[in-house]
């Protein structure tokens, strides 16, 4: 692979995989708050913010980290609070006990209000108005969740482009960025030198940090301290199966739950990072992997995801662990010893089995599709080893590996639309 493309794709890698404090559409929305804040001097009377029917899903029922409390509402206040936005994805990390009390005092002082954007906008849009005694700002994100592309301050534009001189105007999200295939992210984990993809360890170091400090507290629904119980043992005995699963939904049931600690991020979603990342390094620290096979199954896996997500878009109607987990199907499959066609062979198996998981927003519960992913991804990677593949006769299958995925994407992205609008329907008036 000439080094030109192998620059081109590591351009692609820095920009997708990136740290994130919380679930990255509340933190999207208090980092758009914090820009249209940034615009005024005084404090805030009202605020109202308008969401896509992704983002407003997304954000419902999570928590926010070092709160102890969920939705938007908060994350809003500690946005328009903390008026940095420069601070990117990680803007409410490290927040101090005193902020948290500031941000409910500003809940209770002033308007808050949250609606739908009705007009048609992307599947990731976000405009926040703040009100002051002294005047108004608006900020708009869109496209990708820290991509402002409007300001306006008492009337004035102080910026204003369109989302296709962000995106190229394609349709694919490459954002002037090379466009992938299953060829280029097989070569560029294989032929990279080890010097140029190292970094992704410490990505994954990063977090299974975030699952060790989850492990020591109670988040979420606690699956991941489950995989570890007696009962657990007694159903699935202590294998590398239970416990590859339980660090990766240990980091999910912490990031889902609030816990204040960031994870690496994978295209715009922190628990995609996850899933894509610590099965593969959970499995080859079981197994002894050397540091070079360890580096390369994380970059197969941590590209695949970035792949898929090209023609996916950045928010669907499917679950991004069917995403995550064939990334790590992926690098599983390698560290197993497979080829080239086994991988193929276990992208198939993937696609063939969990294809359709809806997303129903971000919450606890994520870490139990989390789970489910990557228990199939081990399943998957089995298989291929076995030279078993789902093969082209059966379901939404095709014989060519880039085909099979892009069958994939257009059922998440276009099939599943009508899935967005019942699920949000359905969240809204329960």
């Amino acid at each position: 692979m000439k080094a030109e493309t192998r620059k081109e794709i590591d351009a692609l890698i820095q920009s997708e995989i990136v740290p994130a404090t919380g679930c990255t559409e509340p933190i999207a929305v208090a980092f758009t708050t914090a820009a249209a804040a940034e615009l005024l001097d005084d404090a805030p009377t009202q605020i109202d913010v308008y969401l896509s029917t992704n983002v407003l899903k997304n954000a419902m029922g999570v928590g926010i980290p070092g709160t102890g409390m969920i939705g938007l509402p908060i994350a809003i206040a500690l946005g328009a609070i903390i008026r940095d936005s420069s601070m990117g994805l990680n803007i409410l990390g490290g927040i101090s006990p005193e902020l948290v009390e500031k941000g409910k005092q500003l809940l209770d002082n002033i308007s808050i209000k949250i609606g739908l954007k009705q007009e048609p906008v992307d599947k990731l849009y976000i405009e926040t108005v703040i009100t002051t005694p002294s005047g108004t700002a608006s900020a708009v994100v869109e496209h990708l969740h820290t991509n402002i592309i409007k300001l306006i301050r008492n009337g004035e534009t102080l910026l204003s482009r369109s989302s296709e001189e962000t995106s190229g105007g394609r349709e694919e999200e490459t954002d002037g960025h090379i466009m992938l295939d299953y060829d280029l992210v097989y070569r560029y984990a294989m032929e990279a030198p080890l010097e140029e993809i190292r970094y992704i360890i410490g990505a994954a170091e990063m977090n299974k940090k975030a699952s060790e400090e989850s492990s020591q507290g109670d988040f979420g629904h606690g699956i991941g301290k489950m995989l570890t119980s007696p009962q657990a043992h007694h159903l699935m005995g202590d294998t590398v199966y239970t416990r590859v699963l339980s660090m990766t939904a240990n980091a999910c049931d912490g990031r889902m739950g609030g816990m204040p600690i960031p994870v690496m991020s994978n295209s715009g979603s922190g628990n995609q990072g996850i899933a894509s990342s610590l099965p593969v390094y959970s499995y080859a620290k079981e197994i002894g992997a050397s540091e070079e096979q360890m580096a390369r199954a994380i970059m197969l896996s941590s590209l695949m995801v970035i792949y898929i997500k090209q023609s996916l878009g950045r928010l669907s109607a499917l679950c991004g662990c069917v995403v995550a987990a064939t990334g790590s199907a992926c690098g599983i499959t390698y560290l197993m010893g497979g080829t080239k066609e086994q991988i193929g062979y276990a992208i198939k198996n993937m696609i063939a089995n969990i294809t359709g998981m809806m997303c129903d927003g971000a919450k606890p519960g994520c870490a139990l599709k989390v789970a489910t992913g990557v228990s199939s991804a081990m399943l998957a990677a089995m298989m291929a080893i076995e030279q078993r593949v789902v093969t082209s006769t059966e379901g939404i299958i095709d014989n060519d590996v880039d085909k099979t995925i892009r069958n994939l994407t257009l059922i998440g992205a276009d099939a599943m639309q009508q899935v967005d609008k019942v699920v949000l329907d359905i969240m809204t008036t329960k």
